[in-house]
C-alpha cells in the first residue's frame, strides 16, 4: 500500500493488558501504529476497530479526558470478552507521543448539550425523517426511538464533541454536518454540541 496522504495525525495503540487468549496474538507492550483514524493496518481486528473508532477520532480532532494522567490518550477494552485493553495516543507531528497533565479541576464528568438534526433528505427512511427534524441528548445518552443505526453512525461524532473535540473543516467547529444514514445515504444528519455560555 501507498503512504497515506492524509491531513489527520497518526496514533498509537498500545496492549495494557491481557486478559484471554487473542486470536490475533496481541500481548502486553505490543504497539501498533495507525496512519490515521482512517487507516488500519494490514490484518487489524476489525472487532476492536469497532470499539476504537469513536476514541482516535476524538483524539484527532482535539478531544481531552480530563480524568486520565495523560489527557490525550483513553483506554480501550476488547469488545470480545475483555480480553484485552489498548491505551490509544495521538502522535505529534515529529512522531512523539502528545501530553497533556491531567486536569487539576476535573470534577467528573460534564456531559454535553447536543443537537442532532436532519440537513438532507432523499429517498425512503422508514422512520419517515426529513429535513429539520431535531433531537437533543446529553453526552452519551441514547435517544429514545431514535433509529438505532443513524445512532450508531452519529455516535462517534457524539462521543468526540462530548470531549471537547472542534471539527476544524466546518463553518462552525462545535459541529459536523456529514453524518449519513447507512442505508442508502437517504438522510445525513449535522450533529452539534451546544456552548453554554460561562457564568
Amino acid at each position: 500500500m501507498s503512504e497515506v496522504n492524509t491531513p489527520f495525525p497518526k496514533l498509537k495503540l498500545t496492549v495494557t493488558g491481557v486478559f484471554g487468549v487473542c486470536y490475533h496474538g496481541y500481548k502486553n507492550g505490543d504497539e501498533i501504529i495507525l496512519e490515521d483514524f482512517t487507516h488500519a493496518p494490514k490484518h487489524f481486528c476489525l472487532g476492536l476497530a469497532h470499539a476504537l473508532f469513536p476514541v482516535i477520532y476524538a483524539l484527532s480532532f482535539g478531544a481531552k479526558f480530563g480524568f486520565r494522567d495523560n489527557q490525550r490518550s483513553l483506554l480501550v477494552t476488547c469488545p470480545d470478552g475483555g480480553k484485552l485493553e489498548f491505551q490509544a495516543e495521538i502522535l505529534d507531528k515529529n512522531g512523539q507521543v502528545e501530553t497533556l497533565a491531567r486536569d487539576p479541576n476535573h470534577k467528573g464528568p460534564n456531559p454535553k448539550k447536543m443537537v442532532i438534526e436532519v440537513v438532507q433528505a432523499k429517498g425512503k427512511c422508514s422512520f419517515g425523517y426529513k429535513v429539520g427534524d431535531k433531537w437533543e441528548t446529553t453526552g452519551l445518552k441514547c435517544i429514545p426511538g431514535f433509529c438505532g443505526a443513524a445512532f450508531h453512525t452519529a455516535f462517534p461524532a457524539l462521543f468526540a464533541l462530548n470531549f471537547g473535540a472542534k471539527f476544524f473543516f466546518m463553518q462552525d467547529p462545535n459541529s459536523i454536518d456529514t453524518v449519513t444514514c447507512p442505508d442508502g445515504g437517504n438522510i445525513i444528519f449535522k450533529v452539534t454540541r451546544v456552548e453554554e455560555e460561562r457564568k
